[in-house]
């Protein structure tokens, strides 16, 4: 019973997103709220769930986007760098 669940949240899922053009996030908490009423967890169960898996992502996420800037950061000053010592009499855009 709890597979044919999931497979109600998927397709549920896939007909908010395509039929109803609804934000993906949006949508994935509404599907994530509504499979874990289904599957029998008090609401209070599944906010903090939702909470806890939501936080845990954006956490890493925030991770990976902060040095993924800083790479960036650093890439364009080694570019600007080269530039100036290779041809001096251009002008960086």
């Amino acid at each position: 019973m709890p597979l044919v669940i999931v497979a109600i949240g998927v397709i549920l899922l896939l007909l908010l997103m395509i039929r109803f053009k609804m934000n993906g996030f949006i949508a994935l908490v509404l599907v994530a709220l509504a499979v874990g009423l289904m599957q029998g967890m008090p609401l209070d169960k599944v906010i903090g769930s939702i909470k806890a898996g939501v936080g845990g992502t954006l956490g890493s996420l925030a991770l990976i986007m902060g040095v993924r800037r800083h790479a960036g950061q650093n890439a364009c000053r080694l570019r600007r760098r080269s530039t100036y010592r290779h041809y001096p009499d251009r002008e960086i855009w």
